[in-house]
């Protein structure tokens, strides 16, 4: 069996196969693969592999290494100088690399970012959850989870039965540019109800600037504040750009306040920020080769005239430096609305997927009854070409595969679908009660408070102490009163994956709970490890570390087996994510020390300190328990109301929405 030993990693070198990890948005498990697909894709076709095979994937430069047999290779991607034992090959061609011979990939040397490497018989890895790909925020896949180090050695699959090697054609390869123009669709939210039209024209004619702060989650750019159609997100937050928590596409342009962030395959699939267009599926090779300082024009174009993302040739238009097209949709992203009961509201994301959206904007349970009503007919009926289901708040995204279940065909069963869904009061749903140790203000969140005050803004709203900000937010009198209305709470699970690996959102059964407050923005750049914040209505504990913008009150354990497939005393077999939709958490108090022992514990396959009991929550006695007592919830939401009120006037007053504009540029 061929190896291969790595004698320079090159920079981020990851193992990629394509398509990825599919199947896993709904829990916070992103695809991962190539960010730029397609040159990933044609070099496995130029060995002969299948086009999915795992390759290597580096950004800015390249490795080098030493095979162990006569090995055939090909590096496609930003153009770089390729050498075989000192003299030069050519890219977009297979080479062979002889036995004991070494295999350089230099730098960059013009437009592009990043660069692969593909090997007849590909690269022989582990599948996690379906996949060789590496997400490296999440320690799982590829090589060990991680990025490549000098030293390791690589093991090559078995070329047996492959097809023959031959040359990338030249009209196959893709422009790689430094000014780029973009298609994208409209959707899923935009103008009027979230933007204004002028935003939504300078967006298309603006030439944005890519960010140096820019990875495989998400590409950072630099362009114009817009003025917004809301004064703020109500419920979900006081920035407008603040929406109650959403599934996302990969490729979409998420607005996090003022910041547009086009979205990776290592993204977030779950958030609470608006997108008013989303890169068609065909296009998003083009992320993976942004580099900084590229400049970005977005140019509209129609969903049904999208190319093929399965395309590898010429009617992928990869060759073209421009999008031609006349305009969008120009229907603001709506595909269609339904009235009745509880309207519906179907947005476009993208050509692959279709957010649909329940009754207005507001934090409702019925509302989200009835998106697991049409969630649970979705994966009964599961037709040819559903690859993703996943429920936000108040909508659900499908997502499909448009060359098998093009958008219409989806919109006819979608239609269907509707008019068989029961009345959402009926719902009655397995509902486990999840008690975990919460350690209030810990001293990690303390410590990314102090990070993001000496590197991201010093003067924000919400620093130097996050709970103090939530208690002027919401009318209470004391610190201690938010001690108290936590540990009172118990937390209806919404959503899970909101920022990664089965990190859950989920909101207080008794809306008295319902602490309100706004996100960072900027976000965190350094959030540790099962944080637990509040933003907007909503409680997240990270599932991860990272980025991140809910107001920190303290630290619990692990929601994610790092084990699996290796299990752990609270996690179910076979599944390595802890919590399940419509858990009910509760917390009890432990100091941080011992939280610490109770993570260990975890680590050595316990508990954790994690306690759980069956259950089942009726939407039906949960309205009785709301109308009996909505007296004192109607007072606690007028107090509420008057602090969120008082906060934002002296936001406005102090000029912090224009300065927050001012900081994520």
């Amino acid at each position: 069996m061929t190896s291969v030993v790595v004698e320079r990693p090159g920079v981020l070198a990851t193992v990629q196969d394509w398509p990825g990890r599919v199947g896993y948005w709904q829990i916070g498990v992103p695809p991962s693969g190539p960010m730029d697909d397609l040159s990933f894709r044609l070099g496995n076709v130029a060995v002969g592999n299948p086009e999915g095979a795992p390759g290597l994937e580096f950004a800015m430069a390249g490795p080098a290494l030493r095979f162990s047999e006569d090995t055939v290779v090909c590096v496609t991607g930003a153009p770089v100088p390729v050498r075989v034992d000192g003299p030069a090959v050519p890219m977009w061609q297979p080479v062979t690399v002889p036995a004991g011979g070494a295999l350089d990939i230099g730098a960059v040397s013009g437009s592009g970012l990043r660069i692969y490497l593909l090997i007849r018989g590909g690269i022989a890895v582990p599948e996690y959850l379906g996949s060789g790909a590496t997400f490296t925020l999440g320690r799982f896949g590829g090589h060990e989870g991680r990025v490549l180090r000098a030293g390791d050695v690589l093991t090559l699959g078995s070329d047996a039965n492959h097809a023959a090697a031959q040359p990338v054609p030249g009209e196959h390869r893709p422009v790689i540019a430094s000014r780029w123009e973009i298609a994208v669709t409209e959707g899923p939210h935009g103008a009027p109800e979230f933007f204004t039209r002028g935003d939504i024209d300078t967006l298309y004619a603006t030439d944005y600037e890519v960010h140096f702060n820019s990875d495989r989650t998400g590409v950072r750019l630099v362009g114009p504040q817009p003025d917004w159609a809301r004064p703020d997100g109500g419920e979900a937050g006081l920035h407008p750009s603040n929406i109650h928590d959403n599934a996302y596409s990969v490729g979409a342009l998420d607005f996090t306040g003022d910041t547009p962030i086009l979205l990776g395959p290592d993204g977030p699939s779950l958030g609470g920020f608006v997108c008013p267009v989303t890169v068609v599926s065909a296009e998003r090779w083009k992320l993976g080769q942004l580099s900084p300082g590229d400049r970005v024009r977005f140019v509209p174009v129609k969903a049904a005239h999208a190319a093929s993302s399965r395309e590898l040739g010429v009617r992928r238009r990869a060759g073209f430096a421009a999008v031609l097209s006349t305009s969008g949709d120009r229907d603001d992203g709506v595909i269609a609305r339904r009235d009745g009961a509880t309207s519906v509201t179907y947005r476009r994301s993208g050509d692959d997927n279709v957010l649909v959206e329940y009754g207005d904007l507001t934090l409702d349970l019925a509302l989200r009854a009835r998106v697991h009503a049409l969630h649970q007919r979705l994966e009964e009926e599961r037709p040819t070409g559903l690859l993703d289901l996943t429920p936000g708040i108040r909508s659900l995204q499908v997502r499909v595969d448009p060359d098998v279940l093009p958008v219409p065909t989806l919109m006819g069963l979608l239609d269907e679908v509707e008019g068989q869904i029961p009345d959402s009061s009926q719902l009655v749903v397995p509902s486990r009660e999840v008690r975990m140790p919460l350690s209030w203000d810990d001293p990690s969140t303390r410590e990314a408070i102090k990070r993001y005050m000496h590197g991201v803004r010093s003067d924000a709203p919400w620093c130097p102490w996050n709970i103090e900000f939530i208690r002027r937010m919401n009318g209470l009198d004391s610190v201690a009163d938010v001690f108290d209305t936590v540990f009172d709470a118990r937390y209806l699970v919404l959503g899970l994956g909101d920022v990664y690996l089965g990190a859950p959102v989920a909101t207080p059964l008794d809306p008295r709970h319902r602490l309100v407050t706004t996100k960072y923005n900027p976000a965190r750049t350094w959030t540790p490890e099962n944080a637990v914040g509040i933003g907007g209505a909503y409680l997240c504990i990270y599932g991860m570390e990272g980025p991140g913008g809910y107001q920190f009150v303290g630290r619990t354990t692990q929601v994610w087996n790092h084990r699996y497939p290796q299990n752990s005393a609270a996690f179910e077999d076979g599944t390595p994510w802890l919590l399940r939709f419509f858990d009910r958490i509760s917390w009890y108090p432990v100091e941080p020390d011992e939280l610490l022992d109770l993570r260990a514990d975890t680590v050595a396959g316990g508990a954790g300190g994690v306690q759980i009991i069956d259950g089942s929550f009726s939407l039906a006695e949960h309205e009785a328990f709301l109308a009996g007592n909505a007296d004192s919830i109607a007072a606690f939401r007028a107090t509420q109301a008057t602090a969120f009120a008082a906060e934002r006037e002296a936001w406005a007053a102090a000029g912090e929405f224009a300065k927050e504009g001012r900081e994520a540029a």
